[in-house]
């Protein structure tokens, strides 16, 4: 299949076109490099030997998607792009829901207008807001916790409700628990422009020395150690999720989680990062940041039975895999 997707040389988003091309599928990336940058392409292809599409657009613009639909005629589309930071959704929450909802509509109109019927949503487990753990796809959303998850679960909707009009539509939404680690070729992985809103981007900042050292927001939650409890999942396994519910998209509209079913405290992110790589990590603990939740974890029983997909790698590989990639990233900008 021609896969169109949005946001592609993003963290999830070039991993996944990673696993989609190493499937025998072809791809088209559309990014506006507000998050990545183009060189992901060319690591892409060195990766794969596959050199994919790529059109440096925002997914917000009806008219340059109309021209890409009505060029390609994609068969599918994942859809990435997005603003995607917690903490700055509560301080800015406007931007995000403006982007957040338009790009969804836009790409949702131009699937309806050029007959593409497979579409591919990255949701987030933020959708649960503060129900009770593990999460199961059929509970009711309470993304209140923040605008973020508010967005997430708006577009849900918006799809879900468009599906019901649109027999013929394909609508997988894919809730996403904490996506760590890189690619084992240390080519791509998480490199966000400033300083890191994700915990393990920050932790191979400290252990290079670029950051003095790791702040962790809160002690105090109702967890083991007290600090935020969060089910980590290995990028690669996350984008082998995407393939799957490409490749067995259904009509109608289908939900699933994408973790471990397994939680992981920050502090117990700490050891293992330090175990896995024979380092310190200095850090100091502060206060609770806005919009965040105890415990989130998933029941991933649902991708496993219809899906044929579980995650398959550790907390540890998610740790060696993600300084390797800080490693090499860091001595080639």
């Amino acid at each position: 299949m021609l896969i169109l997707v949005t946001g592609g040389t993003g963290y999830i988003g070039s991993h996944t076109c990673v696993e989609l091309l190493n499937n025998n599928h072809d791809v088209i990336i559309v990014d506006n490099l507000v998050n990545s940058q183009a060189g992901v392409v060319e690591r892409i292809a060195t990766i794969t030997g596959k050199k994919p599409l790529f059109y440096q657009a925002d997914a917000t613009d009806d008219s340059v998607m109309d021209l890409i639909f009505s060029t390609h005629k994609p068969d599918g589309v994942i859809h990435f792009a997005g603003l995607k930071a917690v903490g700055e959704s509560v301080e800015i929450p406007l931007m995000y829901y403006r982007n957040n909802l338009l790009s969804t509509m836009v790409l949702l109109d131009n699937c309806l207008k050029h007959g593409v019927s497979h579409f591919v949503f990255s949701s987030s487990a933020t959708v649960y807001g503060d129900n009770q753990v593990p999460f199961l796809e059929t509970m009711e959303l309470r993304p209140r916790t923040n605008p973020y998850g508010e967005t997430k679960a708006m577009c849900e909707r918006i799809l879900t409700d468009v599906a019901q009009v649109n027999p013929e539509l394909s609508v997988t939404l894919l809730r996403y628990f904490n996506p760590v680690g890189a690619h084992k070729s240390g080519l791509i992985g998480e490199a966000p422009q400033g300083i890191p809103n994700n915990l393990m981007p920050y932790i191979t900042q400290v252990a290079k020395g670029s950051l003095q050292e790791l702040k962790v927001f809160g002690n105090d939650y109702p967890t083991p150690d007290g600090t935020g409890v969060r089910d980590y999942i290995h990028v690669v396994d996350l984008a082998e999720g995407h393939v799957a519910a490409v490749e067995q998209a259904a009509p109608g509209v289908h939900v699933y989680n994408l973790g471990t079913g397994k939680g992981t405290s920050v502090l117990e992110l700490i050891t293992a990062f330090e175990e896995a790589n024979n380092l310190k990590i200095p850090y100091r603990i502060t206060e609770r940041r806005a919009g965040d939740i105890a415990e989130c974890y998933a029941d991933v029983s649902k991708a496993r039975e219809e899906l044929g997909w579980t995650a398959k790698r550790g907390v540890f590989e998610m740790c060696r895999d993600a300084w390797r990639f800080e490693q090499i990233y860091a001595a080639e900008v």
